[in-house]
């Protein structure tokens, strides 16, 4: 007689791994991307390159956080890794056999979609903006791990398939991420809320002061600025983050100068990072009133609410619309 041949452990198994693989992805990109829409993600970081790296124009896509598109691919992942599991050979052996062989096809395009864009983007970490976020990294292993699994982790009857499949979805992806992207890569003009003309930059700005300020101040601007600067309010920043900027457009040039500004960055101009480390600012900007913590770009309406201003609120400038 002749034994039957054993399922090699990494078959029986590999759903199960490549689901608690994206289970735990997607809580990673879940987590950021709700401390991103109710404040900024970079608060959570823990260490500088991560920061630099979540406030940048690469951390978003359409205007949404990246970490969302991530958590779909994850959530997709997961779904497509369990499915087959739930449902009973014994009673539904062909829609059962049907399933597994579907999600494994897309859970392979969907693992070779995100390795490719994952290896982009660590590619854009290192190089273009020359910092490290432990995040990132740590979904750049997961997306390696999912894309490795779904090879491995069955027997594939037509591996010529597999890889015909894998270049294309590749280039999809890639040429994808090269348009997207389009505009950070290739800085170029874009409208801003007041419908002035602003500049827009990837990476590091120019100096250590930062990024020039396009907008101009109006009373109102000014007012407040005067106001929240004789009330003790600081803004506690760095010069190479992008919301950070983004918070001086709103006051405009003439304005930003009459803040308490607090640069938390050793590199930056006047630098302060004792103090911002003394009063706990995890994330930039963050503004300090009547001794109460509100990270995050606020409107200059919010500000003015915030610090008690009762001056002229025809504000000029105002936050772009989400």
């Amino acid at each position: 007689m002749s034994r039957r041949r054993s399922t090699p452990w990494i078959y029986r198994w590999s759903r199960h791994i490549i689901g608690a693989i994206a289970v735990l992805g997607l809580l990673e990109t879940a987590f950021l991307t709700i401390v991103e829409f109710t404040g900024s993600a970079a608060a959570v970081c823990p260490t500088t390159g991560c920061q630099i790296v979540l406030e940048s124009e690469y951390a978003k896509i359409f205007g949404l956080p990246l970490t969302l598109f991530g958590f779909l691919g994850y959530t997709t992942m997961a779904i497509l890794a369990f499915a087959p599991l739930l449902i009973k050979e014994e009673t539904q052996k062909g829609l059962k056999s049907q399933v597994d062989n579907t999600s494994w096809l897309l859970m392979f395009a969907i693992a070779s979609a995100m390795l490719v864009f994952s290896l982009y983007l660590t590619y854009i970490m290192f190089f273009t903006l020359q910092a490290v976020c432990p995040y990132c990294m740590v979904s750049a292993v997961f997306s390696v791990l999912l894309f490795v699994l779904t090879i491995i982790g069955r027997d594939w009857p037509d591996r010529g398939q597999l890889f015909f499949i894998g270049i294309i979805v590749g280039m999809i992806t890639l040429i994808s991420a090269l348009g997207v992207y389009a505009s950070v890569n290739n800085p170029g003009t874009q409208v801003s809320a007041d419908n002035s003309i602003v500049q827009r930059q990837a990476g590091r700005p120019p100096s250590n002061t930062g990024w020039p300020i396009s907008t101009s101040s109006g009373e109102a601007e000014i007012a407040l600025a005067q106001h929240l600067s004789a009330v003790g309010a600081k803004n506690y920043s760095a010069y190479w983050c992008p919301h950070c900027h983004e918070q001086k457009e709103l006051f405009g040039k003439q304005a930003v100068s009459e803040i308490n500004y607090i640069e938390c960055d050793p590199l930056g101009k006047n630098p302060q990072p004792q103090l911002c480390k003394s009063v706990g600012i995890e994330g930039f900007p963050t503004w300090i009133i009547n001794g109460e913590k509100y990270p995050g770009v606020r409107s200059l309406s919010e500000l003015a609410e915030l610090s008690g201003y009762q001056g002229p609120s025809n504000f000029k400038n105002v936050l772009p619309s989400p």
